[in-house]
């Protein structure tokens, strides 16, 4: 079973993966802008929006790639740099609307689909879904960093 587990985790990354390159290669994004752009949108859905240096630290990028990222990012429309705090220096990244636009046209065909999916599931077994899945999340992010900071 658990053999089972991790070969359907590796298969459904691969196909979400497949899903985000067909994005990029749309949009004429690198495999690094996918990454920026996906911590973006996950920070600001859980209120706390990226500042370079944390959107650095989250992909593995030096602060000179982060800002050349940024860059293109804002560049191509899909980031925006918002000051926010009463600290003006503070910059935090937001999804600009462009953005936005082009992804939510690009993945919402997809919503209907995984909606049918988690339909199939009682709240109770989606919760213990979403604690597996963070705990696999959490054993890869530890061995992310440990292989960063050998």
């Amino acid at each position: 079973m658990r053999r089972e587990l991790v070969d359907l985790l590796n298969a459904y990354s691969g196909e979400a993966q497949h899903i985000g390159h067909a994005f990029a290669s749309q949009h004429r994004l690198h495999a690094t802008d996918m990454h920026a752009l996906l911590a973006v949108m996950q920070a600001e859905r859980r209120g706390n929006p990226l500042t370079p240096g944390r959107l650095g630290e989250s992909i593995g990028l030096t602060s000179g790639a982060t800002t050349a990222l940024i860059d293109r990012l804002e560049r191509a429309g899909h980031l925006r740099r918002s000051r926010e705090s009463a600290d003006r220096r503070v910059v935090h990244l937001r999804y600009a609307d462009a953005g936005m636009a082009l992804a939510m046209a690009f993945f919402t065909p997809l919503a209907p689909r995984t909606d049918a999916v988690m339909n199939d599931f009682t709240v109770s077994e989606l919760v213990t879904i979403e604690k597996f899945l963070h705990g696999m999340i959490g054993s890869l992010v530890s061995y992310r960093d440990e292989l960063r900071n050998p």
